[in-house]
């Protein structure tokens, strides 16, 4: 399970499928239908919010306007809106270690948008997120 912290933008068609998959998945976790990925390292910032499942919603929000703007049909009744925003911390050498990551994945499977983010200069986040200094986030897996 991978739920970037990049802005969905930077993804291709099969990242963002999958992000949006991925990220279904964590929400039926966080409102307990589910047995499985219960302590999964990437659901830590969710729970650790105070407020995990308006997050995880808001998270869904912004992957669904980006299917939009790419003219995909994900559905929109899979999660909930929330009038308040809700803002959590990701520390840049995070954002760093996903970026490098995409990066290998792009190099493979979608060439023009690799060289497009290799060129990227100042990386925007998933808007869930406010960069913050640090390393890489305790909860990744290395």
């Amino acid at each position: 399970m991978r739920i970037w912290s990049v802005h969905p933008k930077y993804l291709d068609t099969k990242g963002l499928l999958a992000l949006w998959r991925e990220t279904l998945l964590a929400k039926n976790v966080l409102e307990g239908k589910t047995k499985g990925y219960k302590n999964h390292p990437q659901l830590l910032r969710f729970k650790n919010s105070g407020k995990p499942l308006h997050c995880i919603n808001q998270y869904l929000e912004a992957v669904y306007k980006e299917s939009c703007r790419r003219g995909y049909q994900f559905n929109k009744d899979k999660f909930d809106l929330y009038d308040e925003p809700a803002v959590l911390p990701v520390t840049d050498g995070q954002i760093k270690f996903e970026v490098n990551h995409l990066l290998k994945k792009l190099q493979q499977r979608d060439a023009e948008r690799y060289l497009k983010l290799a060129e990227e200069t100042s990386i925007e986040t998933h808007p869930l997120f406010r960069a913050i200094e640090g390393g890489v986030e305790e909860w990744e897996i290395v």
